[in-house]
């Protein structure tokens, strides 16, 4: 059994074990939130079973009785789910909906690990650490690993899917003098909006030799795609925007250059698939995870942090245009993203998963 927040960041890393552990044999359950829907339409499961979670929030104590209740019955029914599907081991992606089937798993001795996407430890894999067998990373360094769970960490790398693993280390493509330059820019559910509001102002100012070469490719909300279109017209730029692209993968390993937040995700595709990316983190993202991920990428000369609050529009376009003007800085970028990269995580995560059944 696989439990995982339901979003994309917790579900495209169980998605890509699932894949594997399917390979070998492996009869795979999903246990999530409703969110599945959304994000959860490949996943390679036998069932999917949606459980009652909540987010713990000190802050707001008013609903804390309600949102335990919620847990605890998360947790009654994952115990009963386990039971029922004699699961031989469970494995966590964060989020608080791994919470109560993690918990579950532990109390009835059935071999359990959690694996975390990002460099800080999440704080219910944070609560799940001293309990469960081990605790699968994917950077070298993880700040927030209780000291209790320290002796239980491997780092595994950050699992991908199938269709990431299709287009890894995709050759750098050319950038000849005059040819087009390719700009993919995304930033997922939470990070669409502030790409739709900075970058046409940012195109705008690019001088006109490189926006006539410019190809860029962005994911734009619905409701920004009418004003973000008419911002694009005016400045001149070949540009496809919609809200979700089916081929990402794809998009990305075409692109010369990726602008776009720091997921855990993202950053583990950007170094299978080889690209180099200008990094924009969520700045209210908890534990500044999507700041640490970047700085991680940026050390191994992979990419650029732009910290949000900091950018400024004629300095960024001024920072692009040096970009895309050294092609050999960019192919150099490109290759440290692959040498950060773990394209095998799904594997080792799979194997770990192994070793712990014959403990």
């Amino acid at each position: 059994m696989l439990a995982a927040g339901g979003t994309g960041g917790h579900l495209f890393p169980a998605q890509a074990l699932a894949e594997e552990l399917v390979g070998r044999g492996f009869r795979v359950h999903l246990l999530t939130d409703e969110r599945v829907r959304d994000y959860g339409k490949s996943f390679p499961a036998e069932q999917v079973h949606i459980v009652p979670s909540a987010t713990i929030s000190l802050s707001d104590p008013v609903r804390l009785p309600g949102r335990m209740w919620r847990l605890f019955s998360g947790y009654r029914r994952s115990r009963a789910l386990i039971r029922t599907h004699a699961a031989a081991a469970v494995a966590g992606f964060g989020g608080y909906p791994s919470l109560p089937p993690l918990m579950a798993a532990a109390h009835l001795r059935v071999p359990c690990l959690v694996h975390e996407q990002n460099s800080v430890l999440g704080r219910a894999n944070r609560l799940l650490a001293t309990r469960v067998s081990s605790v699968a990373t994917s950077f070298e360094s993880v700040r927030s690993v209780p000291a209790a769970a320290s002796g239980k960490v491997t780092l595994t790398g950050n699992p991908v899917r199938a269709v990431v693993k299709a287009v890894a280390a995709s050759p750098y493509p050319a950038l000849p003098d005059g040819g087009d330059i390719r700009l993919l820019v995304f930033g997922g559910s939470q990070g669409a909006r502030v790409f739709s509001d900075m970058m046409p102002g940012v195109v705008a100012a690019l001088p006109d030799d490189l926006k006539r070469r410019l190809v860029l490719t962005q994911q734009c909300r619905d409701e920004d795609m009418a004003r973000t279109t008419e911002a694009y017209r005016t400045a001149g730029v070949r540009v496809e925007l919609k809200p979700f692209f089916m081929d990402m993968p794809q998009r990305m390993a075409d692109a010369h250059l990726v602008i776009s937040r720091s997921g855990a995700s993202t950053i583990a595709e950007l170094g299978v698939v080889g690209r180099p990316a200008v990094l924009v983190p969520l700045p209210h993202a908890l534990d500044n995870d999507q700041l640490r991920n970047a700085e991680s990428f940026e050390a191994a000369g992979a990419g650029w942090l732009k910290p949000q609050n900091s950018i400024e529009t004629q300095d960024f376009a001024g920072f692009l245009a040096g970009l895309l003007a050294r092609p050999e800085r960019l192919k150099e970028a490109a290759d440290s993203a692959l040498r950060h990269g773990k394209p095998d995580a799904a594997r080792r995560l799979a194997d770990l998963l192994q070793t712990i059944l014959v403990r």
